[in-house]
Order: C-alpha cells, then sequence, then structure tokens
C-alpha cells in the first residue's frame, strides 16, 4: 500500500525507516501535548510567564515562525503576481509546493500554540465575536486566521496531486479547477499577510507605557508597519530555502535546481538591504529622539542578559553582514556562504521578535522597577519543540506520497 502511493518513477526510504522517523515525531509531538495539557488545567503559572512577563517564548515563536512562513505569501506573490512582467521569476514554480506547505506548517502550527497563550482556548472565539475594531490585534486575528485558511485550499490540489488520489476523476478535475484560480487565492493570501505582518509591528510602536518599543508619529505608521513587513519578506524565502536544502541532505536528493536558490538568494538581499538600512534609521531616531524623550539613554535599555550585544548581533551579524555576503555573486556560488546568510537572517528576524517582546518587556521603565529577567519553563519549550515536530511530520509525508519538486525526477535519473 506505501509504494502504490508514493509518485511514480520516485524512490523512496524503506517503510520501516520511515515509520521510526515519524515514531519520534509523534513522540515529541506527545510530550507537547502532554505540556499544554498541564498548562491548561494548571494555568500559565507553570510557565515563565506572570504579571510582568505577559508576553514570553510562546508569542516570541508564533511571531518568529509567522515571519519566516512568509516564504509562502511573497513566493506566490512573485511567482503568481510579478513572473508574467519579471520572466526569471518563474523559475519560483519549482519550489512553489514547498513554498505553500512550509507556510501552511508555520502559519496553523502557531495558532496551536496560541491556544495555550490565550490561557482559556475555549473562550478564542471571543476574539472574533466581540472584536475591538479599534485594535490592531483585532484585525490580525482575522487576517492570520483567514490567511491559515487560504493555505489550507492552497495546499489541497498539492494533495490531490498524489498518484491514487489523481487517479480518481472527481478528485483530478476539482484539484486541476483549483490549480487554474490559484493565483487568486495566492493574491488574495498577499493582501492578507501583508496587512498582518504589518499591523504586528504597529502593535509594537503603539506601546507607550513601553519606550523601547514605542515610536512617534512618521516612525508608528508606516514605518514600523513596513519594517514587519519587510523583515518577514526577506527571511521567509530564505527559510524556504533552508528547508529545501535540508530535505536534499537528508534524503540525499537534488530536489530543485542551483538557480532556484540563486534566484532565492537576489530576492533575499534586495529585501534585507532595504530592511537593515530602514531598521538602522529607525534605531538612530527611536535612541537619539524618542528614548530622550522619555528621560532615557541608550544604556538604559540594554541591561544584565538583554545587552548591546543583541543590537551588535541583530543589525551587524544578522543584518549587515548576510546581506554583504549575498551581494556578491562570486560569493554566493559557495554553498557555506550562501546557506550560512541565509541561516543568519532567519537568526535575525526571530532576534528581534524576542526584543519587541521580550525585551521591551523586561526593560525597568519607573523609578520603583528593577530589570526583570524572563526564563521559560519546559511547559513552554515542549510545545515549541512539538511545533517543530508537527512541522517535519507535515514535511515527511508531503515529500514520500506528493510530487513537490517538478524537476527531481530529472535532476536523479539514477535513483
Amino acid at each position: 500500500m506505501d509504494n502504490a502511493l508514493i509518485p511514480d518513477g520516485l524512490k523512496r526510504s524503506s517503510f520501516p525507516v520511515f515509520a521510526l522517523w515519524l515514531l519520534a515525531l509523534i513522540g515529541l509531538m506527545g510530550w507537547g501535548v502532554y505540556a499544554g495539557v498541564v498548562v491548561l488545567a494548571k494555568g500559565l503559572n507553570v510557565t515563565g510567564l506572570n504579571d510582568y512577563f505577559g508576553f514570553g517564548l510562546y508569542i516570541t515563536a508564533d511571531l518568529g515562525i509567522i515571519a519566516l512562513g512568509a516564504g509562502a505569501f511573497f513566493s506566490g506573490f512573485l511567482f503568481y503576481g510579478l513572473s508574467r512582467f519579471i520572466p526569471a521569476l518563474k523559475e519560483l514554480h519549482k519550489v512553489i509546493n514547498l513554498a505553500v506547505i512550509v507556510g501552511f506548517v508555520c502559519y496553523t502550527g502557531a495558532l496551536l500554540v496560541l491556544l495555550l497563550e490565550i490561557g482559556q482556548p475555549l473562550r478564542g472565539w471571543f476574539g472574533y465575536w466581540h472584536a475591538n475594531v479599534h485594535s490592531m490585534l483585532t484585525e490580525v486575528i482575522f487576517c492570520i486566521s483567514c490567511y491559515a485558511l487560504v493555505l489550507v485550499v492552497e495546499y489541497i490540489p498539492i494533495v490531490l496531486e498524489n498518484r491514487k488520489l489523481d487517479a480518481i476523476r472527481p478528485l483530478h478535475h476539482f484539484g486541476h479547477s483549483l490549480h487554474e484560480i490559484m493565483a487568486i487565492f495566492a493574491l488574495t493570501g498577499t493582501f492578507l499577510s501583508f496587512f498582518h505582518q504589518g499591523s504586528l509591528g504597529g502593535v509594537a510602536g503603539v506601546l507607550f507605557a513601553r519606550p523601547f518599543a514605542y515610536r512617534t508619529g512618521f516612525f508608528v505608521w508606516p514605518w514600523t508597519f513596513f519594517l514587519f513587513i519587510l523583515s518577514a519578506v526577506a527571511s521567509g524565502p530564505a527559510f524556504t530555502a533552508l528547508v529545501c536544502k535540508l530535505m536534499e541532505k537528508v534524503t540525499g536528493k537534488r530536489l530543485v535546481d542551483r538557480s532556484v536558490y540563486e534566484l532565492i538568494a537576489k530576492v533575499v538581499v534586495l529585501m534585507l538591504s532595504i530592511y537593515v538600512v530602514l531598521k538602522t534609521v529607525d534605531t538612530l531616531y527611536w535612541a537619539l529622539s524618542t528614548a530622550p524623550g522619555f528621560g532615557f539613554r541608550l544604556k538604559d535599555f540594554y541591561q544584565g542578559p538583554y545587552g548591546l550585544w543583541l543590537l551588535a548581533v541583530e543589525l551587524g551579524v544578522c543584518g549587515f553582514l548576510p546581506a554583504a555576503l549575498l551581494l556578491s555573486p562570486k560569493l554566493r556560488q559557495n554553498d557555506f556562504v550562501l546557506f550560512g546568510a541565509f541561516i543568519l537572517d532567519c537568526v535575525g528576524v526571530l532576534i528581534n521578535r524576542f526584543v519587541m517582546t521580550v525585551q521591551a518587556i523586561a526593560i525597568p521603565v519607573m523609578p520603583f522597577d528593577k530589570l526583570q529577567i524572563y526564563v521559560p519553563t519546559m511547559y513552554e519549550w515542549a510545545p515549541i519543540v512539538a511545533m517543530l515536530a508537527y512541522g517535519a511530520l507535515i514535511l515527511s509525508l508531503s515529500y514520500r506520497y506528493l510530487p513537490l519538486f517538478p524537476r527531481e525526477k530529472e535532476l536523479n535519473p539514477s535513483s
């Protein structure tokens, strides 16, 4: 039965090996589910969250994984929206299926972890039914949920390409029909993702009581809005490329042409270069104008473990450095440099989401306050590990039973 589901003409690992891999992933997911049940039963007091830290690992991971999942909407926008004007972007069709699945995993995984963050998941529908139209978080709730549904729709025709499902005529026609109108869903997803990515930045920018995150005037709108979007579109395609390369290493096969990685590198370096320049301007204005307006100096916001090293790593090591490396066509030919730059890019956006949530809360802002240190517990780490295992599970099943990569058979003639 297993062999009958594998794409025609392609070889996969033996089923016992694959089953052991799935068992390991299910075990990690079970650990996360156990931790989640404990959190829901005993409350958030078993985590590192408290009256001071309302945001922690859950939110940091969610914001980070949603940014990394932006490869789905941005790749869709480039392929379906711009490739007719820039023919070189048509090369993305070789990786567009993977981008959709990575986006699906990131968004659905983030929504699952959010059930723990809100403490009372049975009340999650309040955000939809009793929406506060004056809150940017309301727009985020609706757009993330709607985009997750769009990703489900985009994933369906990929699933229907399974050789057994494709042999069922009604499903074959249904999947083909979805492919014909996929551009509509891809561009709708771009619209939805564009606004919730930006609004997440806006939420941080209006935190008047937290000067570390707060911005004024033009630097709230449209500045922080577009900074979050740019950081997402700069890291999302890089993350998709990293997932693809990891799959190549694990399977021992070439899955896409080298030209695909080159194209992604060009897209990433353009977006990343714009982002780091604008982020530097934002940081300088905040340090020289906004913070002094509150009576603070730059060093007041970098204390203890949240030192200036975070700023140096975020902007320098994970911003300007990968941008400089990717600017050189010669350096991009080296896999270590290319994928090393992609890794730094992704780490940079994760650090950014951390400092705009946890660090913004940890820094004292009142005379009687003192520096707070946030330490996540096992009950926070376990669901995050489970989310990663969930992603690996979906990717593993998709790769084994679906024709994700159009060029796989040609690139591996002997396999």
